[in-house]
């Protein structure tokens, strides 16, 4: 009997795009599709592309390019995807190009090319939770597709749509299933998790649904208290600071799910956040903020801001300097604005000369570094849990609560009792040392 065909396959861009990933290996896997890493030997290659910025889409490109002069045989998805011309431009050799979330086609298209091996499902089984891109430990839970914001430097509904939620049986589904397969960690994300279900409930069906026999409610906060009773860690990725958002920080306090918030403001101008089609207050989010620590003091909050937006000026990034001094936050990204093509930022005037946003770059991290600084340095002397990444030769890594893999900083970790530790579990440690990013700790 014939080998099983060999597929390779390349997954570039966020972890949303990660677990569009996964979901496709899965079902290459069920068909009973070898997946190889390399170039070489593959009867055909994927490529899952992004498309967010333009620094995305020419590593996306060049991807592809790769892919096609070491194999020849290249289908194309995810959000470049959406672009279809831009890529036949460029690569008008590739074989088939798909959108995001387009699992149905890719297989469609992988068939046509490569048809579906006859094989032994009880030689070739698929895990339970599917084939995960992650490590064991840690998986990401996608709860819903797509966006209902336009945000004028973002092109995400053009890519992705407008919001769809998942069912929250199904999201509960997989998430038993991640834990009960060993995951410690579940990371929520979705391009916009505070609307998660509104899109569903708005015209009040499906306000309640049965799972494992019992009645629930069909909105975020269940879905928290849910996923909290797996006995997992549970963190939230692009939470929107929307009101309802106020009822989760008791699920915090309590320990049901981390104390860790990502809420995207992008800025604090309000003029530049107008500009932006931004949501919210941001004199009434610093309010929120000191109520939210107030309610769960151990909160981790992690936001990424844009300067150098079209138009901002230096008393809007005054403002932004400002606010970043009172809100304390301890977790930031930063990017300087980058034009995108389809946005409408891009087109907007008082474009920002690169020299002036790299030295406002430069001068919200320097800012940032110090506060990031400072609270970390009360975590010293305490005692925290935290779950291990890696263990080598060099020592043990690890993260706590306020740690997103490969986001946030990590903790150093120098076994001096000497006890076994795996990569995975969850010790808790005396923290020692600190930095702007990392924690040092014995245990």
């Amino acid at each position: 009997m014939r080998s099983s065909p060999n597929i390779g396959f390349v997954s570039l861009g966020c972890p949303k795009n990660l677990v569009d990933s996964e979901r496709i290996l899965t079902e290459l896997r069920a068909d009973g599709y070898n997946i190889i890493p390399t170039y070489e030997g593959a009867d055909l290659v994927i490529v899952n592309t992004c498309g967010f910025i333009d620094s995305a889409v020419q590593e996306s490109l060049e991807s592809i390019g790769e892919a096609l002069e070491a194999n020849g045989k290249v289908i194309v998805t995810g959000c470049l995807g959406a672009k279809e011309n831009q890529i036949r431009e460029v690569h008008p050799k590739v074989l088939e190009i798909t959108g995001p979330h387009s699992y149905e086609a890719v297989m469609k298209h992988v068939h046509k090319y490569v048809p579906k091996p006859e094989y032994n499902p009880y030689v070739n089984l698929v895990p339970k939770q599917g084939v995960k891109l992650t490590p064991k430990h840690y998986a990401y839970l996608k709860i819903s597709e797509g966006c209902d914001h336009r945000c004028t430097f973002c092109i995400i509904p053009s890519m992705r749509g407008d919001l769809d939620s998942r069912s929250i049986v199904q999201v509960l589904d997989e998430a038993k299933r991640l834990v009960d397969s060993g995951v410690k960690e579940i990371l929520v994300v979705s391009q916009d998790t505070s609307a998660y279900s509104l899109d569903k409930t708005k015209d009040n069906k499906s306000k309640t649904v049965f799972w494992n026999g019992m009645p629930i409610k069909n909105d975020l906060l269940t879905l928290c208290e849910k996923l909290g009773d797996l006995g997992a860690w549970v963190r939230l990725h692009y939470v929107y600071p929307y009101p309802h958002v106020d009822k989760l920080i008791p699920l915090m306090a309590k320990g049901k799910i981390l104390p860790y918030l990502d809420i995207p403001l992008q800025h604090a101008s309000p003029r530049i956040l107008k500009a932006m089609k931004r949501p919210g207050s941001i004199e009434r989010t610093l309010d929120r903020i000191k109520q939210w620590r107030e309610i769960c003091p151990d909160l981790t909050l992690r936001s990424t801001f844009i300067v150098g937006f079209p138009g901002e000026t230096e008393e809007d990034f005054q403002q932004l300097l400002d606010f970043l001094k009172e809100a304390q936050l301890d977790r930031v990204g930063c990017f300087k604005f980058s034009p995108v093509d389809g946005a409408i930022a891009t087109d907007m005037p008082d474009q920002i000369p690169e020299d002036i946003k790299e030295e406002r770059y430069h001068r919200f991290m320097q800012l940032q570094q110090q506060i990031s600084a400072e609270r970390l340095l009360q975590k010293v002397g305490r005692t925290l849990d935290v779950i291990i990444d890696e263990i080598d030769n060099e020592g043990i890594i690890g993260r706590s609560m306020a740690d997103a893999p490969e986001i946030d900083g990590v903790v150093y970790i120098d076994n001096v009792s000497n006890k076994k530790i795996q990569v995975g579990e969850i010790i808790s440690v005396n923290i020692i040392q600190a930095d702007e990013y990392d924690l040092w700790a014995t245990y």
